[in-house]
């Protein structure tokens, strides 16, 4: 027969995983790796004023990049072509991603914290060099 002390520490062992409340919950379907990886970004709409970014991103999921930039021309609901990772090295593989932009904070610094969804892969982005050169 069990005694009172028994079923009291049964009852402690049982419930002793603390519980979250509902407003910290976790938003992001993705964990967060921070990664610094170069990033060359330019919108998408050639409606907008053009401008390119190359960036280090701050931290990195599956489906998303947040990063910090002085380029004001960031808005919430931006398309974007992401080139990650990014090297001007002829033989690199850069691949090239369509985005949007789906947060925008103002930093103390003056500079923006940028944070984008990647919604496709457009492909790998060749930089092949066709001049003539020496023949052999």
């Amino acid at each position: 027969m069990a005694t009172q002390q028994d079923l009291l520490m049964k009852k402690l062992t049982t419930d002793s995983h603390p519980k979250q409340p509902a407003s910290s919950k976790e938003r992001r379907g993705n964990r967060r790796c921070k990664i610094t990886q170069l990033m060359r970004i330019r919108p998408s709409d050639p409606n907008l004023d053009h401008f390119e970014d190359l960036r280090g991103s701050a931290s990195v999921s599956r489906s998303g990049v947040y990063f910090k930039s002085s380029e004001p021309g960031y808005e919430v609901g931006m398309r974007l072509f992401v080139t990650m990772p990014y090297s001007q090295d002829p033989a690199s593989m850069n691949r090239e991603y369509l985005a949007e932009v789906v947060r925008r904070d103002v930093l103390p610094t003056g500079m923006f914290g940028i944070g984008f969804k990647i919604l496709m892969e457009m492909g790998i982005q060749h930089s092949y060099n066709f001049s003539p050169g020496t023949q052999r």
